[in-house]
């Protein structure tokens, strides 16, 4: 059997992992490059950034083309991976259970959370590795009762750098992230086709027979596996006249700016701690976009730079056109949501000595999900009923809310489900 798998990033990687393994002949379609990690010392940007010469945010782009930057609204930025590993080659490796909204399905995750985090092996980043002001703010927020735990990571402490910048790629391979899976798939038999990016899946007599590429070209399959995230599931089915819903959601991040001398936020992995509340969670993060393309932080050199995130469960309304096109809008509750989250990260910063002025950094999301969304009758089979016989979606697409969380580990465990299924049929 010969299964095209559409996308490298947790979930491609981890589908084509299983199916490889389990003797399909397995071939794998990513859109963007092999990735290469941004390497350069960033301070060259600072006089650049302080004169507002950097542009917006789509310059990111073209110094590094692995990550996807582009407007959705007014408000709103979306970012994708677009390079071999998908947006796990981007992320700041964080390893949690996020599942809100899958048991109101029926849908169950932890025997694929259990196997998965034995593979990868997270853990928490040693307390010695945090810079004081991330201690100080961890010690403000558990006085505040905000319960603040270390995050998992999937992070080799004895080979990380601490260059606060793993959303740049990791250039000492210190950091998982997918092409792991990748390569165990490729050792198991799979193919592997970089930039090639797939435009529609093919139907034949109400079945996936296949795909066509950007350049035209059509590759035969006896099943197709779509993992190319929200946006890229939802244009490829739009492209191919099948059903997608417009139920993006994005995790929508807003970081707080603060001040704090010789802070050196930098100096550490992003995101050492989290404190989770209903909607969202609060985590130590420098925002890499806003303080590059963010006019409000500029002023602030980045080693006195303090920030603190906000990563909210956002309201599921954003649309994919057939060209890619993406209109999402920041709600009149998402926006309150986030209000309410910016006082207690104030409070948190203020505790800790940090210091004004408090500005809010650029909105932006990367969780890209809900776009094929799986109902209660599907969980069974893991098979959207409205998509054709022989063609599966395995990644955040499927889930039908949005997580305000590290969202890895869930593409991965949806997609081992999915592809275990795929394997017993």
């Amino acid at each position: 059997m010969r299964a095209i798998v559409v996308g490298t990033g947790a979930g491609g990687a981890t589908a084509a992992r299983e199916l490889a393994k389990n003797g399909f002949d397995v071939l794998v379609l990513e859109a963007g490059a092999p990735f290469k990690p941004f390497t350069r010392k960033i301070s060259w940007a600072a006089p650049l950034r302080r004169a507002g010469l950097l542009g917006s945010e789509g310059t990111i782009t073209r110094i590094f083309p692995a990550m996807e930057a582009r407007r959705c609204s007014n408000e709103l930025v979306l970012v994708r991976g677009m390079a071999e590993g998908g947006c796990t080659v981007i992320s700041c490796g964080n390893i949690v259970r996020a599942d809100r909204g899958l048991k109101d399905i029926g849908l169950d995750l932890s025997p694929e959370f259990e196997e998965l985090e034995k593979i990868i092996g997270p853990g928490p980043l040693p307390r010695p590795l945090w810079r004081p002001l991330t201690k100080k703010m961890f010690d403000a927020a558990e006085k505040m009762g905000l319960g603040p735990a270390p995050t998992p990571k999937a992070v080799d402490s004895k080979n990380c750098a601490c260059c606060g910048l793993c959303e740049l790629g990791c250039a000492r391979g210190a950091r998982w992230d997918s092409r792991r899976f990748l390569d165990d798939a490729l050792a198991a038999g799979a193919r592997l086709r970089t930039k090639t990016p797939v435009r529609k899946v093919l139907v034949e007599n109400g079945k996936a027979s296949g795909v066509v590429t950007g350049r035209g070209e059509t590759i035969k399959g006896d099943m197709v596996v779509l993992a190319a995230g929200g946006i890229g599931d939802a244009q490829i089915l739009r492209a191919s006249g099948l059903w997608a819903q417009d139920r993006l959601w994005a995790d929508i991040v807003l970081t707080v700016g603060g001040v704090s001398k010789g802070a050196r936020m930098l100096d550490e992995p992003p995101m050492a701690w989290f404190s989770q509340r209903e909607d969202y969670i609060i985590s130590p993060y420098i925002d890499i976009l806003s303080h590059w393309f963010h006019p409000p932080w500029r002023n602030v050199p980045a080693e006195d730079r303090v920030g603190v995130m906000i990563k909210l469960a956002d309201e599921e309304n954003g649309a994919v056109l057939v060209d890619g096109t993406v209109k999402k809008q920041v709600t009149k509750k998402d926006r309150e949501r986030l209000d309410e989250a910016v006082g207690t990260v104030r409070e948190i910063m203020e505790g800790a000595g940090v210091r004004g002025p408090f500005v809010e950094g650029m909105l932006n999301g990367g969780h890209l999900g809900g776009t094929v969304p799986l109902a209660k009758e599907d969980v069974a089979t893991m098979h959207p009923s409205r998509l054709p016989d022989g063609l599966w979606v395995a990644d955040l697409s499927l889930a039908p809310r949005s997580q305000g969380m590290p969202t890895m580990l869930t593409a991965a465990a949806l997609a081992l489900r999915v592809a275990r299924k795929v394997v017993g049929r």
